[in-house]
């Protein structure tokens, strides 16, 4: 009886194994890009959000008296935007929020979004023709919450307004 000993060996040539390295490069590199891509399309939503509220509030400012709800897409990152008056000080129960923000941002910025850093390099701006002062009565800052993606608010002004009022 003659027992033959078959031992499997696998050989990969050269130009295999270069292959594979190649194929996972190529794969690597294209999560990258897709990625970065979904950071563009963020930053392009955060900037769209920032003009669309100051025309919606210069349209608002530029008329007699009205009120009009709006709603605005964000990137899920944004948990709040905020709108903060630093010459009043806090108010409400949002103080963390409040010391936070103003280590981060000088008093020439009014609209915020939060938590810091989530703005995908736009974390502030300045919105024009806003009552700061009536807006953050009672609560400074005062923020909107960003809910699925979607930031809701009541843009108002009164027939006897110079500026107007964001509402939630």
């Amino acid at each position: 009886m003659k027992r033959s000993c078959k031992k499997g060996q696998m050989k990969l040539s050269f130009g295999m194994i270069f292959s594979i390295i190649m194929i996972i490069i190529f794969l690597v590199f294209g999560f990258f890009v897709i990625q970065k891509f979904l950071g563009v399309k963020d930053s392009i939503e955060i900037g769209k959000f920032a003009e669309g509220l100051q025309n919606d509030i210069d349209k608002m400012w530029k008329s007699s008296q009205g009120s009009q709800p709006v709603e605005y897409v964000l990137p899920l990152d944004v948990e709040f935007v905020c709108f903060v008056d630093y010459s009043s000080g806090e108010k409400g129960a949002d103080s963390n929020k409040y010391k936070e923000l103003k280590k981060v941002y000088d008093d020439m910025q009014n609209l915020i979004f939060y938590p810091v850093g989530s703005g995908k390099g736009l974390d502030a701006t300045t919105i024009e023709h806003l009552n700061l002062e009536k807006i953050t009565e009672k609560e400074n800052p005062f923020c909107v919450e960003n809910k699925n993606g979607k930031v809701e608010m009541t843009i108002k002004k009164n027939f006897d307004d110079a500026l107007v009022v964001v509402e939630k």
